[in-house]
């Protein structure tokens, strides 16, 4: 069969394909046009779920009718003033959303130049473009698609239901408007208002502060109050935004905004950043929530690897994953013995007549810092029961006292323990409640981390060595990074073409499945340029060996036990939640107690 030209719009149906797969695409092209034009106000209007009509009007430049004709053609764009590929500072650049646009769909496009005298409008209809005609518009631009994928019915065949299209649509805007709070957005359904976004103020005082107030609107005051602000640099990168506590996560990673320069991606390298950061912290199966804005030199990183642009790639991978890595653990580390607020908020809520109805009462506020942690030595002059080593306590009183002296540490004195679980602590104003599985659970494991640190990890040689074969790509990413890998237990070497001899394996892991780590941990050097695989293993390992060496749950503890408990919980850090992410104490503000009994 001869080689031949497609037809024009074939091409551009092709390149629909890649690139409006559905109508939160459309949207989402659509709007960061708008903002690259330099609007101040974006109307988004949909009606069912795009599927009959988007409409996004802005208050930006405006184009004439010259560039009207031009905007529809394939490969014309405004935002590549040098032509060059390596320095992209807007968020459209491709010249492709339009002409896609218009070959699938019913498009017309109206728009008047700031300062013009006449507005002019241009139509698209399955491929088919008009000439530029007059019009009546005021400064700006209105794009109107109306019946999507008329073109190519069978592309509606895949979508989703209109709930999940308007729910895709409306987190494409919202993630935009995170990452540009001086300009307004404004989305319509049916009728119905969803999004209501004014420009933020204080931008030119504080535009770091204007960004953090948008994400509280969008994401809502519930993670504002339980998140901490992240703000580092490194080289030149600067990562700033909001990272949830440990305590406040999720069962999938949707809620996690990443931003390059202002560009919202769905990154693996960023996300595999994140996930290492919350290593310690979180289940497996739990994801953190986090709005995390990096801003890098554009020749830095190239945003052309993606048709939707939504993946990147870093000219230095490893120096943007630990800045992510880094920071984020600093600031967990920084938030102390801060757990997440809606803890309290639930309890006090549990304890309200009517099954915990009625408004929630406010506790924490963004502002919020945990009294200042003692150090261990402090700690240990206080009390020296060795909690690890304790014997059952079988008569424990269920009460013990308390002197003033003792109420002044951030979790105060122990009362009593409930239940042989629970610890309850008279705090300077206030009461905790603290879970003894699960704190000590987390003193366990800070302790062995600790002892790994200094004296390295065991070792347990390999009677004959395991060789591990697999392609030769692989094997070269694998030995590379043999030293980092021998710093974790791990001894291996080149064993020949595409293959692997492993002599020493980290003594926590026990019986391991050797071929199966190796290729995990090829696998994660192809996928994130660093291996999880093995630092999650003996992370895991910890946990487990935490866990089972920890206070039991219905264990009764006397009076010197509980403080002790307390007194290293404060020592400790990241002591607010065990290993899977769940919180060791509630702490109730002697106020908040006082309203649910009207004194107040």
């Amino acid at each position: 069969m001869p080689i031949r030209r497609l037809p024009e719009t074939v091409v551009n149906r092709i390149a629909a394909g890649e690139v409006i797969e559905r109508p939160a695409a459309a949207v989402k092209e659509l709007v960061e046009n708008a903002i690259d034009a330099g609007a101040r106000r974006i109307d988004v209007t949909l009606a069912e779920a795009g599927r009959n009509l988007i409409a996004v009007v802005d208050d930006g430049s405006g184009m004439d009718a010259g560039e009207l004709s031009l905007a529809v053609e394939r490969h014309a764009t405004s935002k590549l003033p040098d032509d060059d590929l390596l320095h992209i500072a807007t968020l459209g650049f491709r010249g492709e959303a339009l002409p896609s646009i218009g070959s699938v769909a019913r498009l017309t496009i109206t728009s008047r130049q700031r300062g013009g005298d006449a507005a002019w409008a241009i139509a698209v209809e399955g491929g088919r473009v008009g000439k530029p005609a007059p019009a009546a518009h005021p400064p700006g631009t209105r794009v109107e698609v109306r019946d999507l994928f008329y073109a190519t019915p069978a592309r509606l065949k895949f979508l989703k239901g209109d709930r999940a299209e308007l729910s895709a649509a409306v987190d494409a805007v919202e993630r935009l408007a995170m990452a540009h709070p001086a300009v307004a957005f404004y989305l319509t359904a049916d009728g119905r208002a969803v999004v209501k976004l004014a420009a933020a103020p204080g931008l030119v005082d504080d535009p770091v502060r204007a960004r953090l107030d948008r994400v509280a609107a969008v994401v809502g005051k519930e993670f504002f109050d339980n998140a901490i602000a992240v703000d580092a640099e490194r080289e030149g990168i600067r990562l700033t935004g909001h990272a949830g506590l440990p305590t406040y996560h999720r069962a999938t990673a949707a809620a996690q905004y990443l931003f390059v320069n202002g560009r919202p991606v769905r990154d693996k390298l960023l996300a595999g950043a994140v996930r290492g950061a919350y290593a310690d912290f979180l289940a497996r199966d739990r994801h953190p929530v986090v709005a995390l804005f990096l801003d890098i030199a554009p020749e830095q990183v190239d945003v052309n690897v993606h048709p939707a642009k939504a993946e990147v790639r870093f000219r230095d991978a490893g120096l943007v994953r630990g800045l992510i890595v880094g920071s984020l653990r600093h600031a967990l580390a920084e938030a102390g013995h801060r757990a997440s607020t809606t803890v309290a908020i639930g309890a006090l809520g549990a304890l309200r007549p009517g099954n915990g109805s009625g408004p929630a009462l406010p506790y924490g506020s963004p502002g919020y810092a945990p009294r200042p942690s003692f150090g261990l030595a402090e700690a240990a002059a206080a009390y020296q029961a060795p909690l690890a080593d304790m014997a059952p306590a079988a008569n424990a009183p269920s009460t013990a006292p308390v002197s003033p002296d003792t109420v002044r540490w951030p979790l105060g004195a122990a009362r009593a323990q409930i239940h042989a679980t629970y610890i309850v602590a008279q705090t300077g104003d206030g009461i905790v409640i603290v879970d003894q599985h699960a704190a000590h659970e987390r003193l366990v494991y800070e302790r062995m981390k600790d002892q790994i640190a200094a004296g390295g990890i065991a070792r347990q040689a390999l009677l004959v060595p395991e060789i591990v074969e697999m392609d030769e790509a692989a094997a070269s990413r694998v030995v590379a990074r043999a030293a980092e890998f021998a710093e974790l237990g791990l001894v291996l070497e080149a064993f020949g073409p595409g293959a692997i001899a492993v002599r020493e394996v980290p003594a926590l892991l026990g019986d391991v499945d050797v071929p199966g780590l190796v290729r995990d941990l090829a696998d994660e050097l192809a996928e994130y340029g660093t291996a999880l695989a093995l630092k999650e293993r003996l992370a895991d390992v910890c946990g487990t060996l935490a866990c089972h060496s920890s206070v039991r749950a219905g264990r009764a503890l006397n009076a010197d036990e509980m403080n002790a408990l307390l007194r290293q919980m404060e020592a400790t850090p990241h002591s607010g939640q065990c290993n899977h992410g769940r919180p060791t104490y509630v702490e109730l503000k002697l106020a908040d107690i006082e309203k649910l009994f009207g004194r107040r």
